[in-house]
């Protein structure tokens, strides 16, 4: 599954961005097969799990955004959405969408997240 996120940018404390991530050469029956995910790396730290949701579209949250972000999906569009909140400087990093299943497991370029105060 090629990945393709995008979104990423520069706000203030307080603000909001909108992460999208897309596959666009993936097939609907594909793309729906899949658990899909965005991670975080800031720098010097390792990679985590912000939010990930299910074929089913269950959802789970890092302790650190839940409240304030939310992930979604659109099977028919190929798409997964992370609406972002209320954003802090500790959420400022690269942010990666992942996409897995029982086999294997694909990664996108990444964009990146700045939170100034």
């Amino acid at each position: 599954v090629q990945l393709q996120a995008s979104g990423g940018g520069s706000v203030q404390v307080g603000g909001s961005l909108r992460l999208r991530c897309a596959a666009p050469r993936t097939i609907f029956s594909v793309f729906s097969s899949f658990d899909m995910a965005w991670y975080r790396q800031a720098p010097g730290k390792q990679r985590e799990l912000v939010a990930g949701i299910t074929t089913r579209s269950n959802t789970n949250y890092a302790d650190s955004v839940k409240g304030r972000f939310a992930i979604t999906r659109d099977n028919s569009r190929k798409t997964v959405t992370l609406q972002t909140n209320d954003l802090k400087p500790d959420d400022t990093a690269v942010y990666y969408c992942n996409a897995k299943d029982g086999t294997t497991e694909s990664w996108g370029q990444g964009t990146q997240v700045t939170v100034s105060s």
